[in-house]
């Protein structure tokens, strides 16, 4: 290479480096008012979206790539602050400082305190998350609020707002309101890469719960996982649903994540999953007094929220245990409110079923061993302006070689042959007896009026030897009714099932309950446990007539002083009358001890349904009337004025609950 052409390359290269040493030292000299610049940039562009005054005391170099800045706060405008700090060390990117700005690759933030004030309808946070204001008017006529583009403006604010790197020492947040205060310190929050690490503790009014997280978040794709694990013997407490639901909900360890958000349509879809390990409930509703204990419960999600819709999806998978179901539920409230709720199993192992129901649920069915398998399946649709065509199906179904093997807390075969019933009212017990041949009040069905047993078929259920312990279509008025109503106003039972509600279950109206009783009567009709012959004997021998009665031949002689193979058609139809409100038998008479005139529409009612069944004669219905004779106890009991002239009560609508199941 030429001499001369060496030196101008390399007096080329020297200048080159020459003017970076140059820059970097022009750099260094006003990096100071690069940060500036870009403080002010960023501060401006708070300002300018939010109502706001973002106020940062001091912001300065400490070396060639760490600032510090100190007094930092959030105020918004003529409301309280919102945010405080005392400093923040930052790490900043030295390629950043020759873009002309300052990038914060990592922070370290001390005594920060975050408080949220709610007072009346005025908070110092709701300007956050509220949406711009459109360009051109919008009709939103008949539209309610919706609630997936609130939740997808409040995951994309978070998601935003989060650093790559970030150790904050004493964070503290709280929220304030007429109502309650949330207290929250952290000793710690640490994010880096991605991860994250915290201790937490979270005071709500006077419930204390202390918490480590961890977890990982990619902001990018709006992806986050955490797991809170309890830090003491207490567990976590969920607040304010005691208050607000007269409930309490405790865990040890809870998993949470999302995995993916969609907003698309003006509807918000988000995927995710969930898990609870040794989840606490308890609710009167539920199981009563009883703690319900779930080991480990989890849902694979998929939620769809929009305008007037709320939707989880097929797709979504929830586990009790070890039992899984598909859950499919969608409510949706545009033109008219409509609820769809279907729930669906694979074959599941049997032994596995009753080993994942959960603890203080279902007393009777807890420690049940059976082989084979089972499978369910549910589909429930209603129209709440068009209730009584609420559509209801619900099938459990068992493999050829389904068997229990071992009974657990409670043999279901007991009612086979002579046990003790225990009588409750309230949830307490006040009577027990044998119900079998050692009883004198027991009476074999062959010694019963067939006037009255095919009475309380009549009114009770028609089709009791035929079904298999349900009764669809009375379920289905019982759920629509039930909806009018606003409360659990009926059951629609048949007599297996209130069999199995006397002998097995407690009088309290629970979910729980409910459930059982249906597990149990599915039991002991598809599996051939008991009879219907045996089924409907012992019923009519602890179905309570009155005050302390119970069973046919008791109410017999308290009410007619007979037996009850002497009962007559009209005695029959009387003693049906009040089998769904014994307690209110004198309302059935006058002061004479004479059945009052509205009692002769159930009876001409519950007789033409006897005599087109062939139960009684043309003759025997053209004849019936009410008219009874009352004897013993019940007259001493009943008979207590010496004229007529007394306000009648009508208790018609105790009577109809009879007929629930009548199929014409």
């Amino acid at each position: 290479m030429d001499h001369r052409l060496r030196n101008r390359l390399t007096a080329v290269f020297g200048g080159i480096i020459a003017f970076f040493l140059l820059l970097i030292v022009l750099l260094f000299i006003f990096r100071s008012r690069v940060l500036e610049y870009t403080i002010n940039r960023v501060v401006t562009k708070v300002e300018n979206k939010y109502p706001v005054d973002f106020n940062i005391g001091s912001a300065e170099f400490t070396d060639w790539t760490s600032v510090v800045l100190t007094d930092i706060s959030f105020v918004p405008h003529s409301l309280d602050t919102l945010f405080t700090t005392d400093s923040v060390n930052a790490t900043v990117s030295f390629r950043s400082i020759f873009a002309g700005r300052v990038v914060f690759k990592r922070l370290e933030v001390a005594n920060s305190y975050l408080t949220a004030v709610k007072t009346g309808d005025e908070t110092n946070f709701g300007f956050l998350f509220k949406k711009e204001e459109p360009k051109a008017p919008v009709d939103t006529t008949g539209e309610g609020r919706n609630y997936g583009e609130l939740l997808n403006r409040v995951i994309e604010t978070a998601f935003e707002n989060v650093p790559d790197q970030v150790d904050f020492r004493n964070l503290n947040a709280s929220y304030v309101s007429t109502n309650r205060t949330i207290d929250l310190k952290m000793p710690y929050l640490r994010m880096d890469d991605g991860e994250i690490d915290s201790q937490v503790s979270v005071r709500t009014d006077s419930l204390v719960n202390n918490m480590r997280v961890h977890g990982t978040i990619n902001p990018r794709d709006y992806r986050i996982a955490a797991s809170l694990y309890g830090f003491d013997d207490r567990g976590i407490r969920l607040p304010y649903v005691k208050n607000k639901f007269d409930a309490q909900v405790a865990f040890d360890t809870a998993h949470f994540s999302l995995d993916s958000k969609e907003f698309r349509n003006n509807r918000l879809t988000v995927r995710g999953s969930a898990m609870v390990n040794d989840l606490i409930l308890n609710h009167q509703k539920l199981a009563g007094e009883d703690d319900i204990h779930v080991e480990e419960s989890a849902v694979d999600y998929v939620v769809t929220l929009g305008p007037n819709l709320y939707v989880i999806d097929s797709l979504t998978e929830v586990r009790v245990n070890k039992a899984k179901a598909n859950i499919y539920a969608a409510y949706q409230n545009e033109d008219s409110k409509i609820i769809d709720l279907m729930v669906k199993t694979e074959q599941i192992p049997a032994n596995d079923f009753f080993q994942s129901l959960p603890t203080g649920l279902f007393e009777n069915l807890e420690g049940i061993k059976a082989q084979g398998q089972l499978q369910y399946d549910m589909k429930f649709h209603v129209n709440m302006d068009s209730l009584r065509q609420v559509a209801f199906d619900s099938d459990l179904d068992a493999s050829e070689d389904f068997k229990i093997l071992e009974w657990g807390n409670t043999n279901i075969e007991k009612i086979n042959s002579t046990f003790m019933h225990t009588v409750y009212e309230y949830g307490k017990p006040v009577r027990t007896f044998p119900v079998g041949p050692s009883n004198p009040f027991y009476s074999p069905i062959n010694q019963i009026s067939p006037h009255l047993r095919n009475a309380i078929l009549s009114a009770e259920d028609a089709g009791f030897y035929s079904h298999d312990g349900f009764h669809e279509e009375a379920f289905r008025q019982a759920i629509a009714e039930n909806l009018e109503e606003g409360e659990f106003a009926r059951g629609g039972s048949t007599i297996s099932m209130q069999l199995v509600k006397n002998v097995f279950l407690s009088r309290k109206k629970t979910v729980a309950r409910k459930v059982e009783e249906a597990i149990i009567v599915w039991l002991i009709e598809n599996q051939d446990l008991v009879s219907k012959h045996r089924m409907f004997e012992v019923y009519l021998n602890i179905i309570e007539w009155g005050p302390d009665v119970y069973g046919a031949k008791d109410a017999s002689r308290f009410y007619f002083g007979k037996q009850p193979s002497e009962l007559n058609v009209a005695e029959a139809i009387f003693l049906t009358s009040i089998i769904p409100s014994p307690k209110r038998f004198r309302a059935s008479f006058d002061s004479y001890g004479n059945l009052r005139s509205h009692k002769h529409g159930y009876y001409r009612l519950i007789g033409g349904h006897m005599r087109r069944r062939g139960l009684i004669s043309q003759e025997e219905y053209e004849n019936l009337y009410p008219n009874v004779r009352l004897y013993g106890r019940a007259r001493d009991l009943i008979v207590t004025a010496q004229d007529t002239s007394v306000v009648e009560e009508d208790t018609t609508q105790y009577e109809l609950e009879t007929i629930d199941l009548l199929d014409f």
